[in-house]
């Protein structure tokens, strides 16, 4: 699995993301909006299949490969 650091990456909807603080990993999924004036990016969360609105100044928010289909 690849990974590359959200910060220095352009987030674009569709990519696939991991959102982690102080080690532990609190949301996964697929970016659906990002909104650059206000650096906030909605995903949808692979888990809860809900949206959730993620602040990349508090997460350190990762670019990884979405999983593979079970």
């Amino acid at each position: 699995m690849s990974t590359q650091q959200a910060q220095k990456v352009k987030l674009q909807p569709g990519d696939y993301i991991e959102a982690w603080h102080n080690g532990k990993l609190f949301h996964r999924g697929r970016v659906t909006d990002v909104v650059p004036s206000l650096e906030l990016i909605w995903i949808r969360d692979a888990r809860t299949g809900t949206r959730k609105l993620l602040d990349p100044e508090a997460l350190e928010i990762v670019v990884t490969e979405a999983p593979a289909a079970v």
